[in-house]
């Protein structure tokens, strides 16, 4: 046992004393202690002014001891309570930010120390000219290394003439310094004689070479004076521009930077953060040639050019670095540039062993584009033979402007993601040509293209069976007409196919653009025909394919062309012959790469494009289109384009706007149904006020009044209907006409004999 004696002015080993006696006696079996008590004692407040005085409870004589394991649990108690003090303190926020604060500003000076070096060692020997030759030679750039390496040959000869001249610098000094001397001289001594001459003073010779000392003198003086102070700061005004140099270029490692300066999100793209990115991506030769590079990579890059809200950048890969490599790293290049996958597009430009970057700015893509022309412009008219569809923006933020004419058309994507509204526009903008006939198909059955209804010759709206069986006659019948267009051809003699002044001017032959909407469920339907063939399907025996097919394969040469939207493409709902029947493939966002290849072709694919990677829900009418009705940059093989939505509101008053510029046409909703019409009284309607009109006026005006019925009508057809009724044309100034008084002669007679029953 340790004895520890009481002293009489020690209060606290008193207390100590006391507490260690009250346990002993308790483990002997003497005084109970009362422990509220004890605690009643503990709280109450102690006297500030004056100690108090404790008095102990053991019996006289008896000294207090204290346990040895109660002292150990003590001073581990205060280990611990320290430890965590400690630990507490090295860990806040606080000193964690003073550490980086002095280790931050000390490495400036480090570095900057290192980069004056560097620039010192490369402003006195040929190094940077080496540096620069091994990155010429790295990228394949022979002719720019060896135009360094002539540049480094000059600067290697003047800096020997400098040497020499140096060598030769004492003896000229020195020739230099006695001329200097005796010129001064006499300088001054001719100045003395002036001024003695002029002052009649002797003494006033010498004057100037005294004046002359005493310069000295007090330039000695001066720098005698300012040479302690300047020896005493000048190390530290030089780890002052040191420290300066260091800021500037921000040489702290990012863990020493401020917390709003380690976060590269969103930062501005330099070429080294490009550089950086590349050599990350985790390609072996890619990051040993760039750490062999001198100018560590930086003559990969060309210019760095504001594209829209991003920029583009391209870059030349050294040899043994494919551009499928960099392509398949889209997401880890983009995270290490500081941005999502989806703000970073690759694509391969013309140029070999080249990627081109598109680097949007951080967030960029999330804002909304502005509306469409269509709604916008109330005065805009479209001419679908050398005219553009407005579609909406590339990502550079320039105008997408669509070619349509003779061109077949497919969109897909999945569900919800604005593939009907982006076909819709494109259909709109083509009703706007008053010489296009549209025959859409819509099976989805939601009212998306009931505004069409008056714009186009036959729409056909619904999900079932009997939509689709409407849908395929509507294309068989299509087919009909591309063979009734080759027979005029033949008779017409024309040798260049139906030209843009023949579309426009001849109704025979003027565009029809069938669209069909949802056309997935065509190719699944599983309904068949009394013949036993299946609408649906992928076969040769798949009426709504071979119908499809016959049009692809010939329907562009006789001004018919399909406009296809489907949804989640499979092998089974859009065939491999449908799909690459497309002139333009456009596709939003799909699941799989597969899906990708699907949409809009290996070779887009392949050259970077990747629907699959547009975020659903989000790129909402976000399209990446593959073929040759967008203008693409050379060596390009997709683009992607952001849309501009159009309504359904805005849809229907766009239409009315077309409706009341064209005339109304009889919308029919499938292919049999027949209206009844009147030949002759049509004939009559369409004629001039004068006495004749002549025949091809009164053939355009019919295909205007109801294209359905006379789009098709030739002079013979004409002819036919005024021989039975005594009103055959016949020949006025060498032009077929017809006479006004006829026809209505004609009329009036047919409604006698209807009055008197004269009819069969």
């Amino acid at each position: 046992m340790n004895h520890h004696p009481i002293g009489d002015n020690d209060p606290e080993r008193e207390l100590f004393a006391r507490l260690e006696a009250q346990l002993n006696s308790s483990a002997m079996g003497g005084e109970i202690l009362d422990l509220g008590k004890a605690r009643a004692a503990r709280t109450t407040p102690h006297d500030l002014v004056q100690d108090s005085v404790y008095q102990p409870t053991t019996t006289p004589g008896h000294v207090p001891t204290v346990s040895p394991r109660r002292l150990s649990e003590g001073r581990a108690a205060w280990v611990r309570s320290s430890g965590r003090a400690v630990r507490t303190a090295v860990t806040h926020d606080h000193t964690r930010k003073a550490a980086r604060l002095v280790a931050r500003h000390g490495l400036f000076t480090l570095y900057g120390g290192g980069i004056v070096a560097r620039r010192a060692w490369e402003g006195r020997t040929a190094s940077r000219y080496e540096r620069m030759m091994r990155t010429a030679e790295a990228a394949g750039q022979h002719d720019v290394a060896m135009e360094w390496e002539m540049r480094a040959a000059a600067f290697r000869s003047a800096r020997h003439q400098r040497r020499m001249d140096l060598v030769m610098a004492p003896q000229r000094l020195a020739k230099s310094a006695v001329a200097g001397t005796l010129a001064g001289s006499g300088f001054l001594l001719l100045l003395g004689i002036a001024l003695a001459i002029a002052e009649h003073n002797i003494a006033e010779v010498v004057a100037p070479t005294m004046t002359l000392i005493e310069v000295v003198r007090w330039i000695v003086v001066v720098a005698s004076i300012v040479w302690g102070p300047l020896v005493a700061f000048g190390p530290w005004f030089a780890m002052l521009g040191l420290w300066n140099v260091g800021r500037k270029r921000g040489a702290a490692p990012a863990w020493a930077m401020p917390a709003n300066q380690r976060s590269t999100d969103g930062e501005p793209i330099t070429p080294s953060i490009v550089v950086t990115s590349l050599r990350d991506l985790g390609i072996a030769p890619l990051r040993t040639a760039i750490r062999d590079m001198g100018d560590a990579g930086a003559g990969m890059l060309g210019p760095i050019r504001i594209a829209g809200c991003g920029v583009e950048v391209d870059a030349t890969l050294p040899s043994g670095v494919s551009t499928e490599e960099v392509l398949k790293r889209r997401r880890k290049l983009a995270e290490n540039l500081g941005r999502h996958e989806h703000e970073v597009f690759l694509t391969i430009p013309q140029a070999a062993r080249t990627v081109r970057m598109w680097i949007a700015d951080s967030g960029a893509l999330d804002e909304p584009i502005g509306p469409s022309a269509l709604v916008t412009d109330p005065e805009m008219v479209a001419d679908l033979h050398g005219g553009r569809a407005p579609w909406g923006q590339d990502l550079r933020g320039d105008l997408v402007l669509l070619s349509l004419w003779q061109r077949h058309l497919l969109i897909t994507g999945l569900s919800n993601q604005g593939k009907t509204a982006s076909l819709r526009a494109l259909a709109l903008w083509a009703a706007m040509d008053p010489s296009v006939e549209l025959r859409i198909g819509d099976l989805k059955g939601v009212g998306d293209w009931a505004m069409f209804q008056g714009l186009a010759t036959l729409l056909i709206q619904g999900p079932t069976d009997e939509d689709v069986i409407a849908i395929t006659e509507m294309l068989e019948e299509l087919v009909a007409e591309m063979e009734r267009r080759i027979a005029l051809l033949k008779a017409s003699g024309a040798t260049d196919g139906i030209t843009p002044e023949m579309s426009r001017k001849d109704p025979r032959f003027r565009p029809i653009i069938a669209v069909v909407d949802e056309a997935q469920a065509a190719f699944m339907c599983p309904a068949k025909g009394e013949d036993g063939r299946p609408y649906g399907g992928t076969k040769a025996t798949s009426r709504y394919f071979m119908a499809v097919r016959k049009i692809h394969n010939q329907g562009r040469a006789l001004n018919i062309t399909l406009w296809e939207g489907t949804q989640d493409p499979t092998n089974e709902n859009l065939p491999k012959l449908v799909r690459e029947g497309a002139h333009i493939r456009a596709s939003l966002v799909v699941g799989t790469e597969e899906q990708a290849r699907m949409a809009i072709g290996d070779k887009a694919v392949d050259g970077g494009a990747a629907p699959h990677k547009l975020r659903q829900g989000l790129d909402k009418g976000t399209v990446v289109v593959a073929g040759d009705g967008v203008k693409l940059a050379p060596g390009q093989a997709a683009t992607t384009i952001r849309t501009n939505f159009i309504a359904g509101q805005d849809a229907t008053a766009i239409a009315d706007r077309i409706k009341s510029r064209r005339e109304t046409v009889t919308t029919l909703t499938a292919v049999q149904d027949t209206v009844q019409v009147d030949p002759l009284a049509d004939i009559a309607a369409v004629l001039d006020e004068g006495p004749r009109t002549r025949t091809q006026v009164v053939l355009l005006r019919l295909a205007q009044h109801n294209p359905g019925v006379y789009g098709q009508w030739a002079f013979p057809d004409l002819k036919q209907v005024l021989e039975a009724c005594g009103a055959a044309p016949h020949k006025s100034d060498g032009q077929m006409v017809i006479a006004r008084a006829k026809v209505l002669e004609a009329l009036a007679q047919r409604t006698t004999d209807t009055a008197n029953g004269d009819f069969e």
